[in-house]
This record gives structure tokens, C-alpha cells and sequence, in this order.
């Protein structure tokens, strides 16, 4: 079961979508890979959506990634004795750490961490940015606060420090318990909320060691002053604009979005568009003209996946918002003008032979006979590189190892399958031919190029390209 699309769909699973039959469908619709959202749900709801997938997978006969998305720090105010107070620009109060109920003088704010980050004249948003306050005065212990917009404030509302690296773990201890048993249960991703700097992914990176790709949310500003130094740390990054929304203005979102794929396109990191692509459709059968443009702009500026959350997860039209998707996906890469989109920006020639190779092999996959690329990995290193370059025709990815298969059903454009580790050079070009036409990449006569490393088996960079012809297996 072939994508015709090279763009990528990840669905987020919860009640609206987690039965073994709906996870099935989506998968036919076009599902590449399924997000396990931990900020909702119990550990065996996850592990029941987990075994539905892997059901799935059997079903379709294509791989299909799984991603545990950790929840982060959440950072909230107290209780007020009345559930609520009434504020209008001009009011003042003071956030403490005192837990008695809060009034309109004052109410509990207890994160010491956050205090130890403000400074006068630093913004404070509350409740998704509806309420915004400006710090008068701050120490260790409360801050004095201003309304600057907004009309109430209510329990347990969320806090977000726009201006300032809040001094607190990445991974809470709810994430430590949650990611070890993400990892228990076989999950093929794991996406760290909230990350502020490379110390973050860094220690993800430690605690999960290589038995699941890891990937950075970016949805604070703070992530995107260091962002080149992140990205040395990840597998994979999502441009999540729903809390990168609330912290930056409308028209920075846009830009933040392009930042983060041109420097994931230039490492050859897949990225994720992530919240609010097809929102409307939670609740209607069809998306809004708006929606589907944002879809459309996202494969457009070639983003390797595109997420839907509350669509799927809890929406009254889980299928069809996948249906849709596909369907906008597949029509954007039609269009005339999206090969050349995709072949304006490359990245800069490394200096490890495989990048030489990869180009070479992206340039002779323009000529008109050359049907598709197989590469053979273990790893999936140089199926990533190769999706870097964005070449137009299918990249036919054969790995012995299912959990690189399932990591490599995000990126742009690979077709992973499991296939057995070659012997020699003849058997590699029978299996590439094989497979090529096993899953009707190529017809009879047509080119393959054929990516590879010797020795065979060995994890490295691939260091062999042939070229070969349907049908005419060891030529």
C-alpha cells in the first residue's frame, strides 16, 4: 500500500478514534503515523491504542510509527476562594506562594521557578494569552502585577513567561513515569513539550538512549534563540503554533513556522506542522477555505508531516479530517509549480562521501526513465539524507529492522518495508529490482537507482550507488 503523496500525516488518538476498526480506517485513509497524546488519557488507554495500531499495521502492510507526546511542565495559578475574580486593564494584585484561596488582592502562583525568572517589565499570559499582565516589581517570592488586557481570572489557569527561560526541568516527574512506559510498550517516537534550550533534548536524549527517535517541540520563543543548537539533539522537530501562538504575536507564528523547517530541511531533520490545520473540522464535516490554504502552504513549504490533535482525537469526523488532508496533500503535489519549490533549497555539501553520493544519485533521478530509488539501510541515516534533497520520484526504503522502518514513516517521501540484509552485489540489485516491483514502483525496463553501504550489514553511511533495470535483475 503505496502513499501517492510524499508529505506525510500524523492523527492523534483518543476516544473519538482508538478503536482497532477507526484506527484501521485512518491508516487506509492516509494515517502515517499515530500521536499517543499523554496529556490526556491512562497508560492503558495508550498501550490499547498502541497494540490497535500495530493491528493496523499488519492490516495495511505498511509500516506505521507510533508517538508518545510527553505532556511538560504545566505552569498554573492557585484557586481563588470564589473560583474566580473579575479584572479590567488598570487592576493590580500580587501573584504569591501562599496557598490560601486568592481574591482580588492576590492569589497563589506556586512556581518558585517562575518568580526566580521575573524582572520588572516582563510580560505575564494567562489562560492562553486571554488575560496578559505586565510585572511591576518581583523577587524570590511573589510579583507585583498589572492588567494590561483581559476580563477574568479563574483556577488552576495556565501561566506562560514569554520573556524569560523559566529555570524547570523539560521532563516532569508525571513525563519520567510516562516515558518509561512509552518505552516499555514499544513506542517509535517520543516528543518532548515545552523545550527551551539544547539541555533539554539533551537529557531526553540520555534517558531514552536510542530506543526511540526523539523530537523537539518548539513552542516557546526561548527554543528559537537556540534552535541550531537544539536540533543537534533531535531526531525530529514539530512546529507546535498552538502554545507558540499564545507566547508570540499572530504575525511572528508565520515566520517562526519557515525558520523551523528551512534549518530542519538544511539538517535533514523531518519536521512536523502541528495544532489548528483542520480545527473547524471537530465539529463540521469539511474544512474551512482558510484551513485547507494552511494545509496546502505547509506542503508547499515542504514540511515532512502534517499533525492533526483534537480532529481525530475527540472530533465528530476523525476520518474524514484525514480524508481531507490527503486529498489537499496529494492535490498540492500535482501542481505544476511544487517540483520547483521542492528543488530550490538544498543543503550545503558536506564533507562525508555519502552527502556526494546522495547528490549524485538526486541528480541522475531526473532523467525521465529513472522510475524510483531504493535504499538500503539499517539505521535510516541515509534514507534521511536522500529525503533531504526532495527528489521527485519514491524512495523505496528496505531495512531488516522494523523499528527504523516505523521511525522512517515520517519523513518526506520514503516508502519503508522491511527487506532482508543483502548478501553481495548480486543479491542487493535482485531484491531492489524485486521490490521495486512488488510494490509497483517501477514497470518492466524502467531505471532504479540503488543506494547502499558496504559492508553489507555494517551500521555507516552508504558508500555504493547502482543503477539497475526492472526486470533485469543483476544488471
Amino acid at each position: 500500500m503505496n502513499r501517492a503523496r510524499r508529505t506525510r500525516i500524523v492523527a492523534t488518538l483518543g476516544p473519538a478514534s482508538n478503536s482497532p476498526g477507526m484506527v484501521r480506517a485512518l491508516a487506509e485513509a492516509g494515517v502515517d503515523v499515530f500521536r499517543l497524546n499523554f496529556s490526556h488519557g491512562s497508560h492503558e488507554d495508550h498501550a490499547a491504542a498502541l497494540k490497535a495500531v500495530r493491528g493496523a499495521e499488519m492490516a495495511v502492510q505498511r509500516p506505521l510509527g507510533v508517538l508518545a507526546d510527553l505532556q511538560g511542565p504545566k505552569l498554573r495559578l492557585g484557586r481563588f476562594g470564589e473560583g474566580g475574580i473579575d479584572v479590567a486593564p488598570g487592576h493590580r494584585m500580587r501573584f504569591d506562594l501562599d496557598p490560601a484561596p486568592g481574591d482580588v488582592t492576590r492569589v497563589q502562583m506556586p512556581h518558585p521557578e517562575i518568580f526566580a525568572a521575573l524582572r520588572a517589565g516582563m510580560a505575564l499570559l494567562i489562560d492562553d494569552g486571554r488575560v496578559r499582565l505586565r510585572v511591576i516589581e518581583a523577587t524570590g517570592q511573589w510579583a507585583e502585577v498589572e492588567v494590561e488586557s483581559g476580563a477574568r481570572l479563574s483556577d488552576r489557569k495556565g501561566v506562560a513567561v514569554p520573556d524569560a527561560i523559566v529555570p524547570v526541568s523539560a521532563l516532569t516527574s508525571k513525563d519520567r513515569e510516562d516515558l518509561k512506559f512509552a518505552l516499555r510498550i514499544g513506542v517509535d517516537w517520543v516528543a518532548l513539550s515545552f523545550v527551551q534550550k539544547p539541555e533539554d533534548m539533551a537529557e531526553l536524549r540520555r534517558i531514552v538512549n536510542g530506543r526511540a527517535a526523539c523530537l523537539a517541540k518548539i513552542e516557546k520563543p526561548q527554543a528559537l534563540q537556540s534552535l541550531d543548537a537544539i536540533l543537534d539533539y533531535c531526531d525530529g522537530v514539530m512546529v507546535a503554533r498552538g502554545d507558540l501562538g499564545v507566547e508570540m504575536h499572530p504575525e511572528d507564528v508565520p515566520v517562526a513556522q519557515k525558520q523551523i523547517l528551512r534549518a530542519a530541511r538544511q539538517r535533514g531533520v523531518p519536521a512536523i506542522v502541528a495544532t489548528q490545520m483542520l480545527e473547524s473540522m471537530t465539529s463540521a464535516p469539511a474544512p474551512t477555505r482558510a484551513e485547507a490554504s494552511d494545509v496546502a502552504n505547509a506542503v508547499y513549504e515542504g514540511a515532512d508531516a502534517l499533525m492533526l490533535s483534537a480532529e481525530t482525537a475527540a472530533g465528530l469526523y476523525p476520518l474524514e479530517a484525514v480524508s481531507i488532508m490527503n486529498r489537499i496533500a496529494e492535490r498540492v503535489e500535482r501542481d505544476p509549480l511544487w517540483p520547483g519549490l521542492m528543488d530550490a533549497e538544498h543543503a550545503g555539501m558536506e564533507i562525508e562521501d555519502v552527502d556526494a553520493l546522495v547528490a549524485a544519485a538526486r541528480k541522475a533521478s531526473e532523467a525521465s526513465a529513472t522510475a524510483c530509488m531504493v535504499v538500503f539501510t539499517t539505521t535510516g541515516g541515509t534514507a534521511r539524507r536522500m529525503s533531504r534533497e526532495r527528489p521527485l520520484q519514491p524512495i523505496l526504503v528496505l531495512t531488516p529492522d522494523p523499528d527504523t522502518a516505523r521511525r522512517l514513516a515520517l519523513v518526506w517521501g520514503l516508502e519503508p518495508r522491511l527487506g532482508r540484509q543483502p548478501e553481495s552485489l548480486e543479491s542487493l540489485t535482485d531484491d531492489a529490482v524485486q521490490a521495486a516491483t512488488l510494490y509497483r514502483l517501477a514497470e518492466p525496463g524502467q531505471r532504479i537507482l540503488i543506494l547502499a553501504g558496504t559492508p553489507f550489514g555494517a551500521p555507516g553511511a552508504a558508500n555504493l550507488l547502482r543503477l539497475a533495470r526492472a526486470g533485469a535483475a543483476g544488471h
